[in-house]
């Protein structure tokens, strides 16, 4: 498929090159709707192309909050299990003791997850839409409705 014709202000959409069209005029409407699907086809592909590598990156971001907020509950189960254990022996013995050293783990470990939970949350909502494949696709709506136009 090298063929060239340098009068020819069309352009036909290959793979990866762009090369000059012949005249439409030679070709039958077969071969015209033929050369349109391919074309169609093609575009929807690199579409599809676009977002996934437009989609990687924010789906990386997401896990990342994801995992911090996993880390979160993690450190949240702890939290609770030496508060509950703290408040037992704190109440129980009225007075500074073993109680009291429980009740120091415990806090501790819930500000861990405090900032766990703050991060992650921050990740999740930086992650946005796949702007880059949104405007690309609108440019093809736009070109689809008037190919002869250019932009």
């Amino acid at each position: 498929m090298t063929e060239t014709a340098t009068t020819s202000r069309n352009i036909d959409v290959t793979d990866t090159a762009v090369k000059p069209a012949t005249q439409h005029s030679d070709k039958s409407l077969g071969e015209l709707v033929q050369s349109a699907t391919k074309d169609l086809s093609l575009l929807v592909h690199q579409e599809f192309a676009l977002a996934k590598a437009e989609l990687k990156k924010e789906v990386t971001t997401a896990g990342m909050g994801a995992g911090m907020l996993g880390g979160a509950a993690f450190a949240g189960v702890f939290a609770l299990i030496f508060l509950s254990i703290a408040l037992a022996y704190g109440i129980s013995w009225l007075g500074i003791g073993l109680g009291w050293g429980f009740l120091i783990v415990g806090v501790l470990y819930l500000l861990v997850a405090a900032v766990l939970g703050l991060t992650g949350k921050k990740k999740i909502s930086q992650v946005g839409p796949p702007e880059k494949t949104i405007e690309s696709v609108k440019e093809d709506v736009a070109w689809a409705k008037h190919p002869t136009r250019t932009s």
